[in-house]
């Protein structure tokens, strides 16, 4: 099964300003000398206080097929500069064209919960490879995280119900239309409607009818009966094309005309309306009518917020199509994913720690070489540490809150955790196999009831522990104090 969203080489998906800082780098000389770099995002999306991490399949797919085609390099040749000269030396066209990845590449697995500043991915090596990697880990990780914590929102919400996801036809283009489809899966949907997502990565596909189908026909009774004849396996009525309660009548009566040649009505869609009120009708009309069975399905700009308003007026709703507003992130468009430089050294030297400072705070990074631990208590999530793993942790740490250096918790030697940053390439070589989708969508489900039930609720949930280990707030403070001291000398 091909599982990739591309099947040839994708080194020009990025952005220019990585080539020229690459050219940079080689010309400069310093191509060899390494860097460590980090990604992570500063703010939770929908008002909630994590994110899931999805992508890395796709970012392991990129950088095993990373290498400068010749045609990829002969466009690169044709760009020019201000004054109309080439913007690359063929001798850095001759090395890019060479360029073998040669980096350690740490991530955190697809289907884990992280934190704000908790580093999903860490690359460590040649500076130039590791920044040419910005751009498309960003690109390969920021959406479909995104989607992926929006899908597991909607399914907590769902409480249960089924959860199919109908975005093709509002997505963002092919690309994120397919990424949409698998971050959905693994963050909870049970199904597409989306066909080629189901065909590359195995997702079980859904769909029966659309309103074009009922209108096609003379009257909505032959309408359905032609369909319950041609897909009697598979027979889901739209009920809401003219008057939703009079189609529910109408879709009874083809269910007992399917009951006489040994098949079911499967169910029924709401797709307009009073979803609460046309459902809780629907679902007495079905009953008193012997079909208790069948399966009421409604869709219409739903999301988490809408589902749980409609569970908490008792809709009788089994399964929940959910399209526009799961795969476009309709109300957070974007994760504010980042990667930043926190760590360089010349060959055979110490490591240099890094860090940028600004006038927003939030955007002031973390210097050093970063590892994140999870700690547990009673079976059950207790907090994350941020920390150098050249660290010895032994006697236990402290955890300090990077937005508030005097709130912090103290976690002992003996608390049991596991670090969240797995190997997943040494020095250019693969050393970690994807699972299975389904095994990624387990550990979705796994590590949202690993935590306390107040820090994931949907509306106001409680802040969970993540704070730097206590040598690393104190590396960071003395940097920043530093670059202070530099910035009002240089004035």
């Amino acid at each position: 099964m091909n599982t990739s969203l591309h099947d040839a080489s994708d080194s020009l998906l990025t952005d220019l300003y990585q080539l020229t800082m690459a050219y940079g780098f080689w010309k400069s000389g310093l191509a060899d000398h390494e860097g460590v770099f980090h990604l992570f995002f500063r703010r939770a999306p929908f008002g909630g206080n994590h994110t899931l991490s999805c992508g890395l399949e796709n970012v392991i797919r990129y950088i095993d097929a990373l290498r400068f085609e010749p045609e990829e390099l002969a466009y690169l040749e044709t760009l020019k500069g201000n004054d109309d000269n080439p913007l690359f030396e063929p001798d850095f066209l001759a090395y890019l064209g060479k360029l073998a990845f040669a980096c350690n590449l740490d991530a955190i697995p697809e289907g884990t919960i992280v934190f704000p500043l908790e580093p999903m991915i860490r690359v460590q090596g040649p500076i130039i490879q590791c920044q040419l990697l910005e751009t498309p880990l960003l690109n390969l990780m920021n959406f479909p995280s995104l989607i992926a914590t929006k899908a597991a929102r909607i399914c907590r919400a769902a409480a249960g119900d089924s959860v199919l996801e109908f975005g093709l036809r509002r997505a963002q283009g092919v690309d994120g239309a397919l990424t949409a489809s698998r971050a959905a899966y693994i963050g909870g949907c049970d199904a597409t409607s989306n066909v080629l997502a189901g065909k590359r990565f195995g997702i079980p596909v859904r769909g029966t009818i659309a309103h074009s189908w009922v209108m096609a026909f003379a009257d909505e009774t032959q309408a359905f009966r032609t369909y319950s004849q041609v897909m009697p396996n598979n027979c889901v009525l739209l009920v809401d094309t003219y008057s939703t309660i009079a189609g529910v009548g109408k879709a009874i009566q083809i269910g007992k005309e399917l009951a006489t040649k040994g098949y079911k009505l499967a169910g029924i869609r709401l797709d307009s309306g009073d979803l609460a009120d046309l459902s809780k009708k629907a679902r007495e009309l079905l009953d008193n009518n012997g079909f208790a069975d069948a399966r009421i399905v409604a869709s219409n700009d739903l999301d988490e917020t809408s589902i749980r308003d409609l569970k908490a007026r008792q809709a009788a709703i089994d399964i929940w199509g959910v399209g526009t507003r799961l795969v476009t992130a309709f109300d957070q468009p974007a994760l504010d994913g980042v990667y930043k430089l926190a760590a360089v050294r010349s060959p055979g030297q110490d490591w240099e720690y890094k860090i940028k400072v600004s006038e927003q705070s939030a955007k002031a990074t973390t210097p050093g070489i970063q590892q994140v631990r999870r700690y547990y208590r009673d079976s059950l999530y207790d907090g994350d540490v941020i920390y150098d793993p050249k660290t010895d942790m032994r006697a236990g740490c402290t955890l300090i809150d990077p937005s508030n250096p005097d709130r912090r918790k103290k976690i002992g030697p003996d608390t049991p955790y596991r670090d969240l940053l797995i190997p997943i390439y040494r020095q250019g070589k693969r050393v970690y196999e994807p699972p299975p989708l389904q095994e990624i969508r387990q550990q979705v489900q796994k590590e949202i009831t690993s935590f306390p039930l107040p820090v994931m609720r949907l509306v106001d949930p409680r802040a969970y522990p993540v704070g730097h280990e206590q040598s690393l707030h104190e590396l960071k403070t003395e940097l920043t104090r530093r670059t202070g001291l530099e910035k009002t000398e240089a004035k």
